[in-house]
Formats: C-alpha cells, sequence, structure tokens
C-alpha cells in the first residue's frame, strides 16, 4: 500500500501553516506574547506569530499563534472507529424491533455527575432531535426515560433496573480535568457491579471530548463523538441488541 503523505494547507497546498490557540496563566504583555511564541516554538510550529492575544482576566491571557509545522501525516496509518451497522429509517427501526425483539425497546438516557449540559442528550432522545432528524422518542418502538441532568450513578442504574433498561444513553459535555472518563468509569463499574453480564444493558457514552477507540478502557459498549445523529443511535441500537445476538445465536 503506497503512503498517502498530507501537511496542513494554510496559503498554498503543503505549506504546513496551522493555527493553535492556547490560555497562558501570565497577564497580557510583551513577555506573555514572547513566552506563547517560544510555547509554539516548543510544539514544533516554527516560525510562530501571534496573530490574537486577549487579556482573561487577572492574570490571563489567550492566544491565536499562526505558524509553520513540517509534521507529515500518513493517512493509511491513521485509526479510526469506522460504523459496523447499517443506518436504517426509523420505519425500518420500528420495523425490526417489532417483529424480533417482539416489544418495545427501553432506553434510559442521562446526564452524570455534575454536568448539566441537556443538549446532546436531549438532541439524541427527545421529538425535536437535531437538523431536522427526530429523536428516539419519535420512534414507536422506542420506551424513552430521559432523566435530564445531573443525575448520580447509583440514580442511573436504579431507573434503569426499574425500566428494564435494554439500553443505557449517557452524554458527557463537562471534561474539566477528564471529567467526562472519571464519571464514565465510575457508571461502567457501578452497572457491572449492580447487574450480572447477561442482565447488563448496553452502555453507550457520548460527548465531543470522547476518544473512540476506548470503549474497552472505559468499559463501555459504543462511544459516539461529535456530529452522531438519533437515526445513528436507533441504527445501533437494532444492531447490537437485535441483529447482531441473533446472528451469535
Amino acid at each position: 500500500m503506497s503512503k498517502q503523505i498530507v501537511r496542513p494547507y494554510g496559503d498554498t497546498t503543503g505549506d504546513g501553516m496551522v493555527q493553535v490557540s492556547f490560555t497562558l496563566p501570565v497577564g497580557h504583555d510583551k513577555r506573555a506574547e514572547g513566552a506563547a511564541v517560544q510555547l509554539a516554538n516548543k510544539m514544533g510550529i516554527d516560525p510562530a506569530m501571534v496573530v490574537h492575544a486577549k487579556p482573561m482576566g487577572d492574570g490571563f491571557t489567550f492566544f491565536v499563534v499562526y505558524g509553520r509545522v513540517n509534521h507529515l501525516v500518513d493517512l493509511n496509518v491513521v485509526q479510526v472507529v469506522e460504523r459496523d451497522f447499517a443506518l436504517l429509517s426509523a420505519k425500518d427501526v420500528n420495523t425490526v424491533i417489532k417483529q424480533r425483539l417482539r416489544r418495545k425497546l427501553s432506553v434510559v438516557g442521562a446526564c452524570i455527575g455534575t454536568d448539566a449540559h441537556t443538549v446532546g442528550i436531549d438532541a439524541i432522545l427527545n421529538v425535536k432531535g437535531i437538523a431536522g432528524e427526530k429523536g428516539l422518542e419519535y420512534y414507536r418502538e422506542l420506551k424513552v426515560t430521559n432523566m435530564g441532568a445531573q443525575v448520580s450513578v447509583p440514580e442511573l442504574v436504579e431507573t434503569a433496573r426499574a425500566e428494564r433498561a435494554d439500553a443505557v444513553l449517557v452524554s458527557q459535555v463537562v471534561t474539566q480535568r477528564d471529567a467526562h472518563l472519571h464519571n464514565t468509569r465510575e457508571m461502567s463499574a457501578a452497572f457491572r457491579e449492580a447487574m450480572p453480564a447477561g442482565r447488563r444493558p448496553l452502555l453507550i457514552v457520548g460527548g465531543p471530548r470522547f476518544d473512540e477507540t476506548m470503549t474497552d478502557e472505559l468499559g463501555v459498549d459504543r462511544i459516539f463523538g461529535r456530529g452522531t445523529t438519533p437515526g445513528e443511535v436507533a441504527s445501533y441500537l437494532v444492531h447490537a441488541l437485535i441483529t447482531k445476538r441473533k446472528a451469535m445465536a
């Protein structure tokens, strides 16, 4: 397989120009701008130019730096999680569930920990959905329980048990100090402790900062990243809970 080498594009093809932003814990002055350039140089950006600097409260400055890198990327060695299931229409999802499961598929969703950002979970679960695509509440054969924000892990486990959840969907937007990772590990550990493997619901997490390759490390079945649609989630539920299990039976 031949290499597919690419470099960043700025003004002309292959010029290696990139733009990065960061905050330094120093007040805005010439020394702070010099520190930003030095940091950019150590990141491999050389020459580097501060194109934007703005004070961010007492003792902090936000920078945007523009410059050239010499790094190359081989597209053939990039590792990503490819979709391994068919995308189904809402009608097809309902038909498969009705014919093969012969009951409604129960889904429980929540934002756990101190995360109060419900935009993501609501976009997937609520009828209004996102970008013109209906959420899971629209699917006739899905029973959806949206617990909202700042749900504790014990509450989530208890609700999943009470609703006989086939799948648990958790959205995590707050990522300071890797809170999304800690919360997800706590959740998966709690479900493993509370329920035997054969009765445990499918554990699915989503959010803009998740690495989709970390399912095993976090103890979940699937991670969805930016741009995920309700239709993708519904199709995955059918694949993982019905199609795949039927093929393994």
